[in-house]
């Protein structure tokens, strides 16, 4: 099944395959940019995924050879902080950034090309990000006299800490795809020849294994510290109860291929 929302200037192209929604960023004329309506468009899309019993994992890339340039300079203001009638701002990209981490199902973002601005804090809004060798990444609101959004730099701090973090925004500089792994803006680098295949097989690999197994550690890893003591709690309870322990002993043993059967509920 393809889905295709169109817009004025950018859209987000949908395609649902053997439980694999794959979502591109579209918007060539701009190195596929981030207008407010795609933010809005994201915001939107990723509940319906979640919620979609077809859909077993979401995979973000951009649309061509480039995954982001980052938010539409033209439409900056109104992607970061769009008026209200308040009087009151609301930044479209951290919206966005927050359905897709919000997301209860595994989520890869593949990054080819240039990944540049809001582009990586909506890539690394996804579980992981794997990247082409030939990609480039840059954090760069220092060139241009804004701030990162608070979202994305609480995030780049977790993941690359606090002196590589300053150093990545305050720098404003471009990295290479080696670079950006080694400070830990990626998860993983992938030669250019094999960049396709290597990720088909790595989709082909999260699908085959335990839903249960992966909704669960993703949600333990992401919960909040108030409620880390509940959240394993339940898991470590729900786990004798679930299929997929069952399934996964018993293909083990008899030396096959688990196919595991739980399935979230609503």
């Amino acid at each position: 099944m393809t889905t295709v929302s169109d817009v004025r200037a950018g859209r987000m192209a949908v395609s649902i395959t053997d439980g694999v929604a794959t979502v591109e960023i579209s918007n060539l004329a701009q190195r596929n940019a981030l207008t407010r309506y795609m933010c809005l468009e994201i915001q939107e899309l990723m509940p319906r995924l979640d919620a979609d019993p077809d859909v077993a994992l979401v995979v973000l890339r951009g649309t061509g050879d480039t995954f982001c340039a980052g938010a539409s300079i033209s439409e900056l203001s109104s992607v970061l902080v769009d008026p209200q009638p308040d009087g009151t701002t609301v930044d479209h990209l951290s919206g966005a950034d927050s359905a897709i981490a919000s997301l209860s199902k595994p989520s890869v973002a593949l990054v080819d090309g240039a990944c540049m601005g809001g582009g990586w804090q909506i890539a690394s809004a996804c579980d992981f990000i794997i990247a082409n060798e030939r990609a480039v990444i840059g954090l760069t609101p220092a060139k241009i006299g804004i701030i990162y959004p608070r979202p994305g730099i609480e995030r780049l701090v977790r993941l690359v800490g606090h002196a590589n973090a300053k150093y990545i925004l305050l720098s404003g500089l471009t990295f290479s795809a080696t670079e950006a792994r080694t400070l830990g803006l990626v998860a993983d680098v992938v030669p250019s020849e094999s960049f396709e295949d290597k990720c088909a097989a790595l989709v082909s690999t999260l699908r085959s294994r335990s839903r249960f197994s992966m909704h669960a550690m993703k949600r333990l890893m992401d919960a909040a510290p108030s409620d880390v003591d509940r959240e394993w709690a339940e898991a470590w309870s729900a786990m004798p109860d679930s299929p997929d322990m069952g399934i996964g002993i018993s293909a083990f043993l008899n030396r096959q291929q688990p196919r595991f059967t739980w399935r979230p509920v609503d």
